[in-house]
């Protein structure tokens, strides 16, 4: 079976919860010694702020294209045996998972670490916007992942393909560009979301 082939990639629409035993079930194989798994979820509190729910909005066909670019990169550095990674778009209530992320390896050190380098590209470079609501209001966010990529790298764009990402060397490069752009005003936000070329 090809690489690409032990990799399962999902975004799923509003109100589908993440079942975390299809994920874990489809990285499972008798060679794999090690699952290492990430479960993302809302959480309730940020800045002494009460949080209702998360909200998230995707470009899908592109983010698709990333997260398979990020599978294929993690693959080039670590032996893994199969990758499964799923988000959620809509609101997301306190407590439910919004992304998670299965890697099964032959020795634990290469699942864990795929894992961990995974969950840090989605955040950086994936087209999937998150906005935060408040029981005093709302916020579209920007991860600190993506935020340290922008200070890192500028404002230059990039393009999701295998030659983006050097884990191996942990050269950082963005694969999608700008992923949404908040500009607070007084005591208003504006939310923007940043245009992306269809490639």
């Amino acid at each position: 079976m090809a690489d690409e082939d032990r990799n399962l990639v999902e975004i799923l629409e509003e109100h589908t919860e993440i079942d975390i035993a299809k994920y874990i079930n489809y990285v499972s194989a008798p060679e794999a010694g090690a699952i290492a798994t990430f479960s993302g979820t809302t959480r309730d509190t940020f800045d002494g702020k009460a949080v209702l729910e998360l909200r998230y909005e995707a470009y899908v066909p592109m983010a698709i294209r990333c997260m398979k670019s990020i599978c294929s990169s993690a693959r080039s550095s670590w032996n893994l045996v199969s990758i499964a990674v799923a988000h959620r778009l809509g609101p997301v209530p306190v407590g439910k998972t919004s992304v998670f992320i299965a890697v099964s390896s032959v020795h634990r050190v290469d699942s864990l670490d795929a894992c961990k380098f995974i969950i840090d590209e989605i955040k950086a470079s994936v087209p999937i916007w998150k906005k935060e609501v408040y029981t005093n209001g709302e916020v579209w966010k920007e991860n600190s992942e993506f935020l340290e990529r922008r200070l890192d790298l500028g404002k230059k764009e990039g393009i999701c393909n295998e030659r983006d990402f050097e884990a191996q060397r942990h050269i950082r490069k963005s694969c999608c560009g700008a992923k949404v752009k908040v500009v607070e005003e007084g005591d208003s936000v504006i939310s923007k979301h940043e245009a992306h070329q269809d490639l």
